[in-house]
């Protein structure tokens, strides 16, 4: 058995994360890819974060009709900080004798020298699935020499530029630009009757 660990704000899950998240299983051949929603993010503190409950029925209304994809308590079942080595040591735990590929951006293998105990994180994996951009902006051969035993764990995805962020569409949504699309329908029409992301 092999888990993708995908994990985030999710504020709000769009397609993009939706996408990205089926590449990755398809390329790195996962049986399942557990989205791990993480509370109160420490790399976020002091940033206005929508409630935990309302991002929770955004991302299970997202992944309501897919299998493969599986909703992770692993962080909302426990007190914070939440930091990527706890979750990963706590989901080998659940899942013994399970492969675990921890998914990221290129910009996160980038900063991860400054993560909570990285070296423990980096061990704490069986694989790092990096979701590889044009023009990436790290050396791995860098990044080795700080954690040793990363770039033997490291498998790139190749992901489709999408210029999608949650940022931006949070933007969008409180300055009434379009942005259906940007979601299945099902979550955009929760976005509408909650009314979330209306004010900054």
């Amino acid at each position: 058995m092999r888990l993708g660990i995908f994990g985030g704000t999710f504020d709000p899950p769009h397609v993009g994360h939706l996408i990205l998240a089926t590449e990755a299983q398809y390329q790195l051949q996962l049986d399942r890819v557990l989205w791990v929603l993480t509370p109160w993010p420490p790399h976020k503190a002091g940033q206005a974060i929508t409630p935990v409950e309302e991002r929770l029925k955004l991302l299970c209304t997202a992944l309501d009709d897919n299998a493969d994809f599986e909703l992770s308590r692993v962080d909302l079942d426990r007190q914070p900080p939440h930091y990527a080595v706890d979750t990963v040591k706590l989901l080998h735990k659940a899942y013994p004798a399970t492969e675990l590929v921890y998914l990221m951006g290129g910009d996160s293998l980038r900063d991860l020298p400054t993560w909570h105990e990285p070296q423990e994180f980096v061990l704490a994996c069986d694989e790092i699935g990096v979701m590889d951009r044009p023009g990436r902006e790290f050396d791995l051969t860098l990044l080795e020499a700080t954690l040793p035993g990363l770039s033997g764990r490291v498998r790139f995805i190749e992901a489709p530029l999408l210029e999608i962020s949650s940022t931006r569409l949070r933007s969008r949504i409180a300055d009434g630009e379009p942005c259906r699309y940007y979601f299945l329908p099902t979550v955009y029409r929760l976005i509408e009757a909650r009314k979330l992301y209306r004010n900054r």
